[in-house]
């Protein structure tokens, strides 16, 4: 059983920085990609960020130059650093990851429950 669990989010005003974690728990054998997407009220889920196992990051539009994906591979977590943050980056924040449980199992996508961040302005 391979869980995720976001935290880090919260209220900030326009102009300010949060850092969202997201810590897999469970047994993992192996893990490659790992992502941040969101999700705003009325608003279809969107592609925020992704970092390789190797650490080669990309970047939605929205978040170059203002968000920093990093991961610790030894902890199994991986980070989500929003400076400069915008009213319209308020939504509910999910991470995933791309990873196989055993050495010759397929990988699956697993999903975190998400952690809410709204920006205020």
């Amino acid at each position: 059983q391979v869980q995720l669990v976001e935290s880090g989010g919260d209220l900030v005003q326009a102009g300010g920085s949060l850092r969202l974690s997201c810590a897999a728990s469970g047994s993992i054998f192996s893990i490659n990609a790992m992502a941040w997407y969101r999700q705003a009220p009325g608003k279809q889920r969107e592609w925020v960020a992704t970092i390789s196992s190797g650490g080669s990051t990309n970047y939605a539009d929205s978040a170059k130059g203002r968000f920093t994906i990093s991961r610790d591979n030894a902890e199994k977590t991986v980070y989500l650093q929003m400076n400069s943050l915008k009213p319209e980056d308020t939504a509910v924040y999910y991470c995933n990851l791309d990873g196989r449980i055993k050495r010759y199992s397929p990988t699956y996508l697993y999903w975190g429950q998400g952690t809410q961040v709204t920006v205020s302005s």
